[in-house]
């Protein structure tokens, strides 16, 4: 995943995050991801991302992973 995907990645989460009123820790507890994890996606250094973690990521916000990695 290049690094222009992955800072996508970590604004669509900030967006969905904000949408649901949603906090760092908040998704941590519902994805079951280190809320410092969460801090880093989000960062403007994100580090590579596993399928697993995007699924995770996918059904705390109760949507797909294709919705989630939908950055227009």
């Amino acid at each position: 995943m290049s690094k222009e995907t992955r800072l996508k990645l970590g604004l669509r989460m900030r967006q969905l995050r904000k949408k649901n009123s949603y906090t760092q820790e908040r998704l941590s507890e519902l994805s079951d991801i280190d809320y410092k994890h969460i801090q880093l996606l989000e960062s403007k250094r994100p580090p590579a991302v596993k399928i697993d973690t995007l699924e995770k990521l996918a059904k705390a916000f109760n949507i797909s992973i294709s919705k989630l990695l939908d950055f227009k």
